[in-house]
């Protein structure tokens, strides 16, 4: 590259959280000379700053690859750093924040954007299904392993790409593949990244996920006839899809269509299915039902239940009970409540216990960040410390029984010294029309193709 180029290339900021953001410069802006990305920078995740995407990620352009800065103060960077592009590229905000972001960087002199799914989606060789949603917590997972089991059944090998979560040393996280119990310690694996691959793993399916989603894709279609994506967050798709499925939650009527990027995905979708409509209230359930007719009628919408169950639940009842939820689903998801709640209530318990008067260094950092969390802890473990924090926090909570409703079992990784149960929750048909039918009907235009 010339002296001149390298002057004239634009200068890049990108906004994100360990996930969308290094996909988008793999795909967008890596091998582009007319493009220079400055930095990244990070949010809504702990402890993913201060870190260097490193030169065998970054490529030849950048041989001493890219910094990671905290979100915070980053119109300071547009400034120092004369940045004429302000690229957002994390999900899970309200249409509302998204313009806001955009003022702060036009107000700072830059141009502000977002790249959609052509810059963006990667061609598969294999048929693609892509499980996505309108929120954090919606219960993706969950309806991925059913449509895995699913496809299984008609014979098919598949193959479950879930959404990076590359909280570690990113050079050693580029392409991982997860086909036992045992990879989860291998790759070093936090809660966060345990609750998403564990249970799939459990039910048998083989998982990749990491960093460089090109290089994964090619991985996955050696091993498979079908590869399912396991969407994070609200975010769409990495990879061109043949069947996309979007999931909309019923106790936050509303958000299908307040929501970066959660409303791309209702406009896109093929199939979209109101989740937990069995503890969901009627009114809020036909309201999630006309918002997404009324945008997308094309969209064939289904009805799933996900009922939460508990071992021993007779030992809930009269109990003054800790509920530890999934940490995502009620942190930046803005649920108050997750499984656990639910099931706490459901199956007598006299009190539900206020985990905020018991908590230790980051996890009090958790609640002052989420003033909507009252009455149920997070399963936070983002980091050894974190994890050190949460089992301080659990000990000292004044409760009879611990409840976990996070997807892994807290009771291997932590010294619960409190009774501890564990609450489960699988998709459950109801329909019609049946999201199973509709999985066999795409199974077999993949087995004549």
């Amino acid at each position: 590259m010339t002296h001149d180029q390298i002057h004239a290339r634009r200068r890049v900021l990108i906004l994100g959280a360990a996930g969308r953001d290094f996909h988008n410069f793999n795909t967008y802006f890596r091998d582009e000379p007319q493009f220079e990305v400055v930095a990244f920078t990070a949010a809504q995740i702990p402890n993913i700053d201060d870190r260097i995407y490193p030169s065998e990620l970054s490529g030849p352009l950048y041989p001493q690859g890219v910094t990671i800065f905290p979100q915070e103060g980053w119109e300071e960077l547009v400034t120092e750093q004369d940045i004429d592009e302000v690229v957002l590229a994390y999900s899970d905000l309200s249409h509302e924040d998204v313009m806001h972001i955009a003022s702060r960087a036009l107000a700072a002199g830059a141009n502000f954007s977002l790249l959609g799914p052509k810059a963006t989606m990667i061609k598969s060789t294999k048929p693609v299904i892509s499980v996505c949603a309108v929120r954090t917590g919606c219960g993706k997972s969950p309806v991925t392993r059913y449509i895995a089991r699913v496809l299984r059944e008609q014979g098919l090998r598949v193959a479950v790409i879930r959404h990076p979560m590359p909280y570690g040393v990113l050079g050693l996280q580029a392409l991982q593949r997860f086909g036992s119990l045992k990879d989860l310690d291998f790759h070093h694996c936090t809660i966060e990244e345990r609750e998403e691959y564990e249970p799939h793993i459990s039910a048998g399916d083989l998982i990749f996920a990491g960093v460089d989603y090109e290089r994964i894709i090619r991985a996955a279609e050696a091993e498979a006839d079908v590869i399912l994506w396991d969407g994070g967050n609200n975010d769409f798709s990495f990879y061109q899809s043949d069947l996309e499925i979007v999931l909309a939650d019923p106790h936050r009527p509303g958000h299908e269509t307040a929501y970066y990027p959660g409303e791309t995905n209702i406009l896109r979708a093929d199939v979209v299915l109101l989740t937990k409509v069995d503890t969901a209230v009627s009114s809020a359930i036909e309201a999630v039902r006309k918002n997404v007719a009324s945008v997308n009628p094309r969209a064939t919408i289904v009805e799933t239940a996900m009922p939460p169950t508990v071992e021993d639940s007779q030992t809930i009842e009269g109990k003054r009970v800790l509920v530890i939820e999934d940490g995502p689903t009620v942190t930046h998801g803005g649920m108050g409540y997750g499984a656990g709640y639910v099931a706490a209530k459901q199956y007598g318990a006299a009190e539900i216990v206020d985990p905020r008067p018991f908590a230790v260094g980051s996890i009090c950092t958790v609640f002052e960040r989420f003033g909507h969390l009252n009455n149920v802890l997070p399963a936070m473990g983002y980091s050894d410390l974190q994890v050190d924090d949460l089992a301080k926090t659990i000990d000292a909570v004044d409760c009879d029984v611990v409840l976990i409703a996070s997807p892994v079992d807290l009771r291997k990784l932590l010294h619960i010294k409190k009774p501890a149960l564990r609450v489960r929750y699988e998709m459950r048909e109801l329909g019609p029309p049946h999201l199973g039918t509709i999985v066999r009907d795409f199974a077999r235009t993949v087995q004549h193709v």
